[in-house]
């Protein structure tokens, strides 16, 4: 059977055929677009389907937004998603239409050791609730839950629940941020442009002093990219204490949703952020952040937490969706 899948984010559409003739998920081509020079996913659905001449079976795709009804409007893009118009493009009786962050967490049972780091082994239960939390161009979240067989992915879009400061300089962060924007979401911190907000707090509110090769760079270049490329290279204060307050309100969103979901089969970071900073978040600060919750922080130090390598996770899971829904 050739399936069409597809991962659909703020920054870039993966979309892939795949052949399952043999029991397993064999990539036939696979091509990556620039989300934001495309009007639609009908476009780059359209485009791809044409240049590679194939005829999907089944379809499925994981995208950025809350999906209602085979309908999402993308929060990130100017983009408004339908499952029947997606059919009839490509010819079918029906297209499925997942969260990117529940295309996630069906792909993670694909992961071998290669596309995982540990940042904490902890004391995994092979029939718990594991969590993914991912920070990119927005902060994913997702869960999957026991069903005594196997891990069923739930959505979800706590990135977007109110941000709750832990201490004077966060509150100052807050506000600061409120002042922009009215309401502040977790993702208004927690996301690549969550970075440079926190960039942004630190150097126009703290008063801290700006590099002028950062600044200079961050006209010309995607400016989380900057920001933590010079933070990891140790070139800029400023970079490096915004990266590190990045990181640790990282570890407390994650610990937060740890908690709420009780993740006793681990929690897992993606997005593209995540493996870019893999040096920082080994860091104590990271982890600190995950297990300080109080009289609960003896069961966060027990949560597994591990990093996602592989970028494809999303892709493979939207595959594997389309799978078992001929099943």
């Amino acid at each position: 059977m050739l399936i069409l899948a597809g991962d659909i984010g703020g920054t870039s559409t993966r979309l892939a055929y795949f052949d399952t003739t043999g029991g397993a998920l064999e990539p036939v081509v696979e091509k990556r677009f620039p989300s934001r020079e495309s009007g639609s996913l009908e476009e780059i659905i359209t485009l791809f389907a044409a240049e590679q001449g194939m005829i999907a079976e089944s379809a499925c795709f994981g995208i950025a937004g809350p999906v209602r009804n085979g309908h999402v409007r993308t929060p990130n893009l100017p983009w408004s998603v339908d499952s029947a118009l997606l059919a009839g493009i490509l010819g079918l009786r029906s297209v499925r239409l997942l969260n990117d962050l529940e295309a996630n967490a069906y792909g993670i049972d694909l992961l071998g050791p290669d596309d995982l780091i540990v940042l904490n082994p902890g004391v995994p239960d092979p029939a718990g609730t594991i969590a993914v939390v991912s920070a990119g161009t927005g902060l994913g979240e997702a869960l999957a839950y026991w069903d005594g067989t196997t891990h069923r992915p739930l959505s979800s879009e706590g990135g977007h629940a109110d941000f709750a400061p832990r201490n004077a300089l966060e509150a100052e962060l807050l506000l600061f941020l409120r002042d922009e924007y009215g309401r502040v979401s977790t993702e208004r911190i927690v996301s690549g442009p969550g970075l440079c907000n926190i960039y942004r707090f630190l150097r126009d509110a703290r008063r801290l002093p700006e590099t002028a090769t950062v600044a200079k760079a961050m006209r010309v270049k995607d400016p989380a990219a900057v920001i933590s490329g010079a933070a990891l290279a140790g070139e800029c204060q400023l970079c490096g204490q915004a990266l590190d307050l990045f990181v640790s309100l990282y570890g407390a969103e994650a610990g937060n949703v740890s908690l709420r979901v009780l993740a006793t089969g681990g929690m897992y970071l993606g997005g593209g952020i995540a493996p870019k900073i893999i040096d920082r978040l080994k860091e104590p600060g990271f982890m600190m952040a995950f297990c300080a919750k109080g009289r609960l922080s003896p069961l966060l130090e027990n949560i597994p937490v591990q990093v996602i390598l592989n970028e494809r996770t999303a892709l493979l899971g939207a595959a594997r969706c389309a799978v078992i829904g001929q099943y």
